[in-house]
């Protein structure tokens, strides 16, 4: 069966985590909701063996990898940063094209600004980036919409963390899809 090139591919795919540090937890609206669709990602991404990328922004400044997400990566790479786009870093695009994939699902904080840019940047070097708009946020939803509408336009996919988790799993009635379903339900 041909797939369409807009769909997830298990074998193709990466987690990138963006920037969920301790800092924004006062400021971003529901945040308990975001790290938990963030969660199901990284708990899928275990099951369906994906690759996890983390990404902080000055840590000095603004902490860590929130504790729920640190309790529940596991195995992962984290990249400090100082730049906007997480492909200002070299270490970081060294690392995920050592992967060899080609599709990014894209989380994390903030929309308009280290989610934009990165997205943006990931499109000029060629990969698919699949942004998945329930597990983005900023502290102001006129600037995460106005950033998915710009990344849209752009040539990312926007997608959801169930729509993206069924796409990978392609058939129900395997254990993956058991596993998973249980995480979405």
């Amino acid at each position: 069966m041909t797939r369409h090139p807009n769909i997830l591919a298990q074998q193709e795919a990466v987690l990138l985590i963006v920037d969920v540090q301790e800092s924004f937890r006062k400021f971003i609206p529901d945040f308990a909701n975001l790290t938990r669709n963030i969660s199901i990602l990284v708990e899928a991404a275990k099951i369906l063996r994906l690759p996890v990328i983390v990404t902080e922004q000055y840590p000095k400044g603004l902490g860590h990898t929130v504790a729920e997400l640190l309790a529940c990566l596991g195995e992962h790479q984290v990249f400090d940063k100082d730049c906007f786009s997480c492909c200002g870093s070299e270490a970081f695009m060294k690392a995920l094209n050592h992967l060899e994939r080609r599709q990014i699902i894209v989380c994390g904080i903030e929309a308009h600004v280290c989610i934009s840019q990165t997205v943006h940047d990931l499109l000029a070097e060629g990969f698919k980036t699949h942004l998945i708009t329930d597990a983005i946020a900023s502290r102001y939803a006129k600037n995460k919409d106005a950033a998915v509408e710009k990344m849209t336009l752009a040539g990312a996919i926007p997608s959801v963390v169930e729509m993206a988790l069924f796409e990978m799993l392609v058939n129900s009635g395997t254990e993956n899809f058991k596993a998973v379903q249980r995480l979405v339900k």
